[in-house]
């Protein structure tokens, strides 16, 4: 029985396949077109899922795409027309969009899909339809290790559900309540995005890494004016400061005039403000999300708790709510949001539509979210001496050791092997690596490599049976291979400061080394780990543990293969060409290494920048 599942037309378009239950391939539609959180219908994701398993569509039993955009459009024209008559004018604007996008979604899904199958649209019989937040919670309940389990999916609106909670037991999700549109914590959240000058849907991370440079000065502005909070972190918002609902930006006059000024233009220098304002949200995004996991915990009796929507990519409170909540474990789905839509949709199908037994794994059954393409031997050597690079191949005995030696030298490496991964991390399958005891590692990725902020954060890949050794992390009880949990770092690993140094403010405080980790160490002292294990990436745990036999520490620095504005690398030709393109010292490509100084001349060409939004 062969179900695929497809997410498409808002952001991150992806496809996935699975068959009888097992997940055989999941990927972003992004990593093959090259634009970023790509919406279009994922041509090239499908094929892919379909040629890794060598089917054709007609081998496919059921194609489920993860919303139901029709109840999504008559509640739309509903809200509109409530703020008529300038939401009507907005809403005739949007018309032909929505006409285009949703009222005949099923024909253009048939189409796109006949193009694949090489056949007539009215020749697919077999395509249904999940709704958005059930796909959401499938696909946090059923990959995960737990029988049974609370859900809760957090984003900025499915259908109409901004918020929802679900029991999984076994093969079924029973929905329990929801929040309703246009109250958001997702949108919420993006409407602060929109504020400090970063892009809604992408610039998220952003706010969440601004917010240790700032103050919660904010906290009580908001909760007095824009939340009715209440205890059991249910909430309505007041719409007269917010656009969203009625017009074509995420916030209005009256919200500039509360917060002292209009929104920050994009690319100007970030102000204490900003920072502030980015602490205040963050508060009150991790204050609602532990008030609503203490709710259902107290109505649903669980030990356990999965989560998805794109709320649940915020680490930070997903950090907080592992130490402070009242469950045992959390499980996030590492494609938390719309990407990981697809995967939700097909296994609902296969558990609530079809009925089938569930079998739960010991860990997971996300096979460490290794579920892209990955490239043999000849594939790489093909396009490296197509292009005259310099290269050696290496078996692992020899290669590992050598790329750990690179490392202890600060030298910053790409690292691609094996399959790509699913959601918006890179876990060791497309990552760029560094030493974390280097001080000047942070700013030399972030300036030299990846072409971003200098108060961004790197995270940390540690092997797995050490992580309690650098930070407060609880090994022998929680794992954190998605990296979506952020954890303090170890209190005998960090560094006194000093009466004066503790008195910096904004982005002075990036200057300061904090621990003996310094290039992973956010200013808060605290840290977005991976932990990573042999069962799902044994390459990657070899590599970090030949580091750690030469350094004592059995810690890398981690960050997604691209530049900002760019998806993570896909291919060997992405690789290379972004290795090239930046300060990477050395580039491994499965059993390839590469160092910069032997390649033949790069054409020094920055009119690349220009295809990639750099918000």
């Amino acid at each position: 029985m062969n179900i695929l599942g497809i997410s498409a037309l808002y952001h991150d378009s992806a496809a996935a396949l699975i068959q009888d239950g097992l997940i055989l391939a999941a990927v972003q539609e992004e990593r093959f077109t090259r634009k970023k959180h790509d919406a279009n219908f994922p041509t090239k994701a499908v094929s892919y899922c379909l040629d890794h398993a060598g089917l054709q569509l007609a081998d496919i039993d059921y194609v489920v795409f993860y919303d139901k955009p029709l109840i999504k459009f008559e509640r739309l024209l509903e809200t509109y027309l409530s703020y008529a008559p300038s939401g009507f004018r907005s809403f005739k604007a949007a018309m032909p969009v929505w006409l285009r996008e949703k009222l005949f979604l099923k024909d253009m899904l048939k189409k796109e899909l006949a193009k694949i199958g090489n056949c007539k649209p009215n020749e697919i019989d077999n395509l249904l339809f999940t709704q958005h937040h059930q796909s959401h919670a499938a696909s946090a309940f059923f990959p995960s290790p737990f029988e049974k389990a609370s859900v809760m999916c957090l984003d900025g609106v499915g259908e109409w559900a901004t918020s929802t909670v679900w029991l999984g037991d076994g093969n079924q999700l029973t929905p329990q309540w929801e929040m309703d549109f246009p109250h958001s914590l997702g949108l919420l959240y993006s409407a602060f995005t929109y504020y400090t000058g970063f892009k809604v849907n992408s610039g998220e991370y952003k706010l969440m890494g601004l917010a240790p440079y700032g103050e919660p000065k904010y906290v009580d502005l908001i909760l007095e004016k824009l939340l009715d909070l209440k205890e059991d972190g249910t909430f309505r918002m007041d719409m007269q400061y917010f656009n969203y609902a009625n017009g074509l930006t995420m916030t209005n006059d009256k919200f500039a005039r509360l917060f002292g000024g209009p929104a920050r233009t994009p690319e100007t220098p970030l102000t204490q403000r900003e920072m502030d304002i980015a602490r205040s949200i963050q508060v009150v995004t991790e204050e609602i999300v532990l008030k609503l996991a203490n709710t259902v915990y107290k109505e649903l009796q669980t030990d356990y708790l999965c989560l998805a929507g794109g709320v649940a990519l915020n680490c930070v409170s997903n950090g907080r709510l592992l130490r402070e909540g009242s469950f045992k474990d959390i499980w996030i789905q590492p494609a938390a949001g719309d990407a990981g839509g697809a995967l939700g949709a097909a296994l609902s199908i296969w558990y609530e539509y079809l009925g089938n037994k569930r079998t739960v794994e010991k860990t997971d059954s996300m096979q460490g979210a290794y579920l892209g393409p990955r490239y043999s031997d000849h594939e790489i050597t093909s396009y490296l001496d197509s292009i005259n690079a310099k290269y050696e191949r290496l078996d692992d005995e020899t290669l590992l050791p050598k790329v750990a030696d690179i490392l202890t030298n600060e030298n910053v490496v790409g690292w691609m092997q094996g399959r790509m991964e699913f959601g918006p991390r890179a876990l060791g399958g497309r990552s760029i690596l560094g030493d974390p005891r280097s001080k000047n590692m942070q700013t030399v990725m972030n300036l030299k490599i990846k072409y971003r902020e200098s108060f961004r954060p790197f995270a940390p890949s540690v092997a797995h049976d050490r992580v309690s050794d650098f930070f407060e992390f609880d090994g022998n009880k929680h794992v954190s291979p998605y990296m979506l949990l952020v954890a303090p770092v170890h209190q005998d690993k960090r560094i006194a400061m000093t009466d004066e140094q503790e008195n910096l403010f904004g982005i002075e405080k990036l200057k300061v080394s904090r621990s003996e980790l310094p290039s992973i160490t956010h200013v808060d002292y605290s840290a977005r780990v991976q932990t990573v294990h042999p069962e799902t990436n044994p390459r990657y745990y070899g590599l970090i543990k030949n580091f750690e036999s030469k350094t004592d520490c059995p810690v890398v620095v981690n960050t997604s293969f691209n530049v900002r504005g760019e998806p993570i690398v896909c291919t060997p030709e992405d690789a290379y060409r972004c290795f090239m393109r930046t300060e990477m010292d050395y580039l491994v490509i499965e059993n390839y290494l590469m160092s910069k100084a032997e390649q033949p001349v790069w054409e020094k060409d920055d009119s690349w920048k220009e295809e990639f939004e750099l918000d």
